[in-house]
């Protein structure tokens, strides 16, 4: 059965990624909570690895704005398909800014319990992103 609560927290970490203000971390973020993301180098944990992971995209973005397409829940289970624009004006892992603007689409899983999302699964496409900020090129230029 869906749960309003449970999706009215997913959207609040969706509004602090546009937004930029993790203010509301400890409040939205379980201690001990996982995301899972391939694009990462690392899982995020708690609180904290929600602030880096948000400041890392908004380094790199800073205009960054997810636009939330769909949004369904089952229990502690809430499923986000999104969509996000911006501009390439900051270092994204060492990849300068281009001023290319980027659109993208995902799909995010998060599991919400107590309130807070204690796991996250993101989908995305992270290869889009990279193409569309010429970081492609340059890796196939070196190749040869």
């Amino acid at each position: 059965m869906a749960d309003a609560q449970n999706e009215a927290v997913v959207r609040r970490t969706f509004d602090a990624f546009n937004t930029g203000d993790t203010s509301d971390a400890e409040e939205l973020i379980a201690p001990d909570a996982v995301a899972h993301d391939p694009a990462q180098p690392e899982e995020a944990h708690g609180p904290e690895g929600f602030k880096q992971t948000i400041e890392l995209y908004r380094g790199a973005f800073s205009d960054l704005e997810f636009t939330i397409d769909e949004m369904f829940s089952d229990g502690e289970l809430v499923c986000t398909r999104w969509s996000t624009a911006a501009t390439h004006d900051g270092d994204l892992m060492g990849i300068s800014a281009t001023g290319n603007q980027i659109t993208g689409s995902g799909i995010s899983i998060d599991r919400v319990v107590d309130g807070k999302v204690a796991e996250s699964w993101v989908q995305w496409d992270n290869m889009g992103l990279l193409q569309q900020i010429g970081a492609l090129e340059g890796a196939a230029a070196a190749a040869g």
